[in-house]
């Protein structure tokens, strides 16, 4: 199988000396209309791969901030079925990888095949599924491995190393490392003890390694230097939309 896009886009952004971007925004946020707007900022603005969220009504692993929103967006109709079609229009438009971040009953109830075949045809490169264990997740990887997709893992301070190990041996596209046992959120300090678990991930996986949950600034990444290859931001960039900003001058403060 040929490197995922998702990988590409990340070396490149390290080929350029600089940290891949990886922002997230929940489908339909902060409307219907206006949420392409954004996206088309994102990827102008310098993001390499963005997380689209598939808005759920138990979200699980959301903080306050996401979650917000992404109720907000489930009120306003936005489904997974209308993300997909909405970006099958747009096909092509986007320089970015794109990935839909969203829990296991949605993608399960729309049907795995199906998923994966108009995921391709939307452009889409891969899926990130919180709450899909790696003991079930064989069904949703054979899906996505038939479409050429990337089934990214989310690891984190908790994760054994044997675990980790497994994660890594069916790792495509990058590996989302989460800094905080928690949910999401904008955090001023991160746990001292990523490094160390960091470091031991690095080893073990050959994919890319990105730093999400709580991530607030481009000053929290200082202290991990070579031990991540990008940063997820979600909860920061949908706080400054919310307050009146935009997409534009949230990823100024990234670029370097």
């Amino acid at each position: 199988m040929s490197q995922s896009i998702l990988t590409t886009r990340i070396m490149e952004a390290l080929g350029a000396g600089r940290k891949a971007l990886i922002p997230f925004l929940p489908g339909g946020f902060p409307d219907k209309e206006r949420f392409f707007d954004e996206l088309e900022a994102l990827d102008a603005g310098g993001a390499d791969i963005i997380e689209i969220g598939v808005p759920f009504s138990d979200p699980v692993a959301d903080g306050p901030v996401v979650e917000k929103a992404s109720l907000s967006c489930l009120l306003d109709g936005t489904c997974l079925s209308w993300i997909l079609g909405e970006l099958t229009r747009r096909k092509g438009r986007y320089r970015a990888g794109l990935a839909l971040m969203g829990y296991y009953n949605p993608f399960y109830q729309y049907g795995l095949e199906k998923l994966a075949e108009d995921a391709v045809g939307a452009g889409v490169a891969g899926f990130i599924v919180p709450d899909l264990p790696l003991e079930e997740s064989g069904p949703m990887r054979e899906a996505c491995a038939k479409y050429g997709l990337d089934l990214i893992p989310l690891v984190g301070l908790n994760t054994s190393e044997e675990r980790l190990a497994a994660y890594a041996a069916t790792a495509r596209g990058y590996v989302y490392f989460v800094s905080v046992l928690g949910t999401t959120g904008m955090r001023e300090s991160l746990p001292t003890e990523i490094k160390d678990r960091l470091t031991v991930v690095r080893k073990l996986f050959t994919v890319p390694v990105a730093l999400g949950f709580g991530i607030k600034s481009p000053k929290q990444l200082t202290a991990f230097g070579d031990l991540i290859d990008g940063v997820v931001f979600g909860s920061a960039l949908i706080a400054h939309i919310d307050a009146g900003g935009t997409a534009a001058e949230f990823m100024e403060r990234w670029r370097p």
